[in-house]
């Protein structure tokens, strides 16, 4: 078979503590975002804007939702002959299988997928981000450079900065330092999590890392630093475009927010890079007479009755009469019933907020966000306090 310039290898497998309810039974990637998609569609779908055809998905943490969503990657176009999307999940030995150690321990375990499809650079990505990237601008300048490794950047508020791996680096782009969330940054030049390596430089990094024993097995803390330290090729690229990691529920519902108004912070409908995802047929959304829907979005099957205000609704959510949703996001399959009013409030999927209920506060922040975890039914008039979180108990 005829050697593949880049491979993408997709890190899926976060438990995603800090979303609480939404992930106690799903992979973060596979949690639902923007009205009809999921957080791992846009790693695949720049993918495929960027001309990379061949993807390994790690999975680990509840995999069944995103390896089902993933499927054969007809969505994204990645259901190919040679090459496509793949679901890999921890290795599976004699001795039994061995959960992934680090984010550089998972990749190692794949090292026969790398054989299997043998390229000269391979695209390390995570499958919990929010962004729009051609990844192919980034290999260029990777090839160009020479570099060993390229590592994706971006600004960030310096008050922010302890929160990301952080770098610096000369007018070369060549990269001089890196810290893994230092507590006193001295730039806030931050990795996005976005490596391509030269693939036999990959290689023989993970080896080494692995007969470590004192190793996290960890690409930010281990891997960067180790070439650093051999005076190897590292090169920033910066990136300029909107970037959100929604690894908490504040982020998540902050870039949700984004995507509303007249110029949303990141734009879903450019004909020219699409954002793919696999959806169920369902008919067209539809507001009744009295219903009202301002400034929000949604996509099928809906059915709006009450007020829908500065919100994001998925797939067949309900909004009863008299019921009002205001600066939330409701996710698929959920039902508002009549009279409940959400405010700053997140409900996850199949969910059925009681008549009456109060979700969150009018007079509350973005911090203090309520939220309601996949397949509950709150009973009519219960109160669900600004912050609070519910979540099904079986």
């Amino acid at each position: 078979m005829k050697k593949k310039k880049c491979i993408a290898m997709l890190l899926a497998g976060g438990q995603g503590t800090r979303l609480y309810a939404l992930t106690s039974r799903v992979a973060k990637p596979a949690v639902s975002f923007g009205a009809k998609y999921r957080i791992i569609d846009f790693p695949l779908s720049n993918c495929t804007n960027s001309d990379i055809d061949t993807v390994g998905v790690l999975t680990q943490y509840q995999p069944l939702i995103l390896n089902e969503y993933v499927g054969n990657g007809e969505p994204w176009d990645l259901d190919r002959s040679y090459g496509g999307v793949h679901t890999l999940p921890p290795y599976q030995a004699k001795k039994g299988g061995e959960w992934y150690k680090g984010t550089a321990n998972a990749i190692y375990q794949n090292l026969h997928f790398l054989d299997e499809y043998d390229s000269e650079h391979v695209l390390i990505l995570s499958g919990d981000h929010i962004y729009k990237m051609d990844y192919s601008k980034m290999l260029a300048e990777h090839v160009a450079n020479k570099a060993d490794c390229t590592i994706a950047v971006i600004d960030v508020p310096m008050e922010e900065a302890s929160r990301f791996g952080i770098l610096d680096f000369a007018a070369d782009k060549k990269i001089t330092s890196f810290e893994e969330k230092p507590k006193a940054p001295k730039s806030n030049h931050a990795s996005m999590g976005i490596y391509i390596f030269k693939k036999d430089v990959l290689v023989k990094e993970l080896i080494e890392d692995e007969k470590n024993p004192q190793s996290s097995n960890d690409f930010g803390k281990n891997i960067i630093p180790s070439l650093l330290s051999k005076k190897m090729g590292v090169y920033a690229y910066g990136f300029k475009g909107y970037w959100k990691d929604v690894g908490t529920v504040t982020s998540l519902w902050e870039a949700n927010m984004d995507l509303l108004g007249e110029e949303p912070l990141i734009n879903l409908n450019d004909p020219n890079f699409k954002i793919y995802s696999r959806n169920d047929p369902l008919p067209p959304s539809y507001i009744g007479s009295d219903g009202k829907f301002k400034n929000s979005l949604m996509t099928t099957g809906c059915e709006i009755n009450g007020s829908v205000i500065d919100s994001v609704l998925g797939e067949g959510v309900v909004v009863e009469e008299g019921a009002l949703v205001k600066s939330s996001v409701v996710m698929r399959g959920t039902r508002i019933c009549k009279g409940a009013r959400l405010n700053y409030a997140m409900v996850d999927e199949n969910c059925v907020i009681g008549k009456n209920c109060v979700l969150g506060d009018e007079n509350s922040s973005k911090n203090k966000i309520a939220l309601v975890g996949g397949g509950v039914t709150l009973k009519d008039g219960t109160l669900l306090k600004a912050g609070e979180i519910v979540e099904r108990e079986d």
